[in-house]
């Protein structure tokens, strides 16, 4: 993908691989350590680390025998940045909502007395 942002959320829409990042939240961990609560192959779950190191949420270095992979997520402050840039949109949907329901619950003068 020629775009990051694209990258990004291609990598988080797959539920696996947010669960594999929520778990490198945690600290580092192997790829037998990501698999571990994972019904698929060790190949299935290496394909889906793959997709989040192109993405650039996971890097992995090498400590001898042992290549962790680690969490790395600066890629996701474009995430929430475009996510922010509805919040206002939606406050002000949600503000107008708030302020239709207030007129529906104040009770209404009786003009007839």
């Amino acid at each position: 993908m020629s775009d990051s942002l694209s990258a990004t959320l291609t990598a988080l829409a797959d539920p696996t691989r947010r669960a594999i990042l929520a778990r490198l939240a945690l600290g580092e961990a192997s790829v037998n350590e990501l698999a571990e609560p994972f019904d698929m192959t060790l190949a299935a779950v290496s394909k889906h680390i793959k997709v989040l190191e192109t993405a650039g949420l996971v890097s992995r270095s090498k400590r001898a025998q042992w290549r962790p992979c680690r969490l790395e997520a600066a890629p996701m402050r474009d995430v929430a940045a475009l996510i922010q840039s509805y919040r206002q949109f939606w406050e002000q949907n949600l503000d107008q909502l708030d302020g239709y329901l207030k007129t529906l619950q104040t009770p209404k003068s009786d003009s007839k007395n």
